[in-house]
């Protein structure tokens, strides 16, 4: 596993996390939590994917199942060595699985998921000691891809909370009592 947080991202890497972010976007739009994935091979993007569990009513549909689906179809082979994977958000257990199973050459991701990260956050996947380790390089456009993040789940909050009657909103009195409503 190489590649390090925080490193210089290089020219190409910031272009397909570009591409990623656009399908985060696309997430976003669709009410779903905004994590986009492009598959990469020859510098070319294959596919691209964007969470859509709840619009397909599926809990796998994670941005990189959807993209490494995509993929597989596409070069009709469910391995996709020598094809690197760009995700906006740091992969799942269940999304580093599937990293593994489709022989990712390498892995590129944005922000850190401190509450599902699978990479160096909550846990770290064991790809050392497993038949197929892609390299791992984090943190490529971090701010950009967490401030998505933020701006949805803000927008989410927002949203669900309900107007407080303007009674309840005036100023205090000096002393901490309401003004009197009646006057």
């Amino acid at each position: 596993m190489g590649g390090q947080k925080g490193t210089a991202a290089r020219a190409e890497d910031l272009r397909f996390m570009r591409a990623a972010l656009a399908e985060a976007v696309k997430a976003s739009s669709r009410g779903e939590v905004p994590v986009g994935a492009v598959v990469v091979a020859d510098g070319r993007v294959v596919s691209r994917g964007h969470n859509q569990p709840v619009g397909l009513h599926d809990p796998s549909a994670h941005a990189e199942i959807v993209a490494l689906r995509r993929a597989g179809r596409k070069r009709k082979n469910y391995r996709l060595g020598g094809c690197d994977l760009y995700v906006t958000l740091e992969p799942c257990p269940m999304c580093a699985g599937a990293i593994v199973q489709a022989r990712v050459r390498r892995l590129v991701y944005g922000a850190s998921d401190l509450k599902a990260g699978a990479v160096r956050s909550v846990m770290r996947f064991p790809f050392a000691r497993l038949n197929h380790r892609p390299e791992v390089t984090g943190g490529v456009m971090e701010e950009a891809c967490g401030r998505v993040l933020r701006d949805f789940f803000r927008a989410k909050r927002q949203a669900g909370k309900k107007p407080v009657p303007p009674a309840l909103t005036r100023p205090r009195k000096p002393g901490g009592k309401h003004p009197d409503p009646r006057s």
